[in-house]
């Protein structure tokens, strides 16, 4: 694990949690170091990637430094034969991304994006019924979403959260996972336009409130309306069909079904309660799967790729007062 801050030490737990693994990691900072070496004493720790010698010991690589690093990060553990999965957003800069992608694709190696939601087994279920055909094609897509991120991020203030140009903002670090979820429930998004501000987070002056209007593929018609400071954890993501609508509850974990006028929801949960880790672990388990040909990565290159085009639209709609086609950040527009 390439970078211990708080997303890093995150994947150190949980990696080591699915009991298919050694796990070592590099980070800079003593203090940190020495406490996350303490927590998990069967771990070994670097100060630097200079400080490994021994690369034959790894068998993959998880890059959780701040944005603008990702990929200079990433291409060198694939240089040296790792499988990579790269925490999101993918990167600030699409040419730097679409120049990694068209060196990785000549990878024989997994390269994945953590876009952490599609590990969630509720939401696979959604879209399985979504993609069964059952209930038509999708017309809308609406996703509202909102916590107090003081309480759950309380060092966001010293963190990459307070730059754009380091990958923070609402737009990067949180939107752009229910941007990616998009993609997956619905196709690619066409065009995008946004209003945003910063409403009331102290010590930062990035964008904590955003709402979003765009067009997906086919027609689809969506909303996102996503902020950072109000006091329920809470995020629904709506696609009304041709045929009846689904409804995923982040916050109840639920998803429901509606057919008919006047007629109850239908719920569809799991035994037992999910706890924040499990998706985490979930993501690592699929991670491997992907390494040993089991199975494809939850959010591969191309589609971490594609969120990071509509990441740097959002945030240009925002600056210019003015609707954006998401192909225009494709190579060659």
């Amino acid at each position: 694990v390439v970078g211990a801050g708080s997303i890093g030490h995150r994947h150190i737990r949980c990696f080591l949690a699915t009991k298919r693994t050694a796990v070592s990691f590099v980070e800079p900072r003593d203090e940190i170091r020495q406490e996350i070496a303490s927590l998990y004493p069967e771990t070994l720790s670097f100060a630097s990637l200079d400080e490994v010698t021994d690369w034959n010991r790894f068998n993959a690589a998880v890059i959780a430094t701040t944005a603008p690093q990702h990929l200079a990060h990433a291409a060198e553990m694939l240089e040296r034969g790792l499988n990579v999965l790269i925490e999101k957003p993918l990167a600030i800069d699409v040419e730097e991304a679409e120049a990694f992608l068209a060196t990785a694709e000549q990878q024989p190696k997994i390269v994945a994006v953590a876009y952490v939601y599609r590990a969630n087994p509720l939401l696979v279920q959604m879209r399985n019924a979504l993609r069964s055909g059952e209930y038509g094609r999708p017309l809308e897509f609406i996703v509202y979403g909102g916590q107090h991120f003081p309480t759950y991020r309380p060092a966001y203030r010293e963190t990459y959260y307070r730059s754009h140009e380091a990958g923070g903002g609402a737009i990067q670090d949180a939107l752009t996972h229910l941007f990616n979820v998009g993609l997956w429930l619905v196709g690619p998004m066409e065009k995008i336009v946004v209003d945003a501000d910063h409403k009331i987070l102290d010590g930062v002056q990035v964008e904590d409130t955003v709402h979003v209007l765009a067009r997906h593929q086919d027609g689809v018609m969506a909303s996102y309306v996503l902020n950072q400071h109000q006091p329920a954890n809470e995020t629904t993501v709506t696609i009304v069909c041709e045929r009846g609508q689904l409804r995923w509850e982040s916050h109840r974990q639920r998803w429901r079904a509606c057919t008919a006028p006047d007629t109850a929801w239908q719920d569809f949960s799991l035994p037992t309660p999910l706890v924040r880790d499990e998706l985490f672990i979930r993501q690592a388990d699929s991670f491997f799967n992907a390494i040993e040909g089991k199975a494809v990565p939850l959010s591969d290159l191309r589609d971490g790729l594609q969120t990071l085009r509509v990441n740097v639209a959002a945030i240009a709609s925002w600056r210019t007062g003015q609707w954006q086609s998401i192909d225009n950040y494709c190579k060659g527009s």
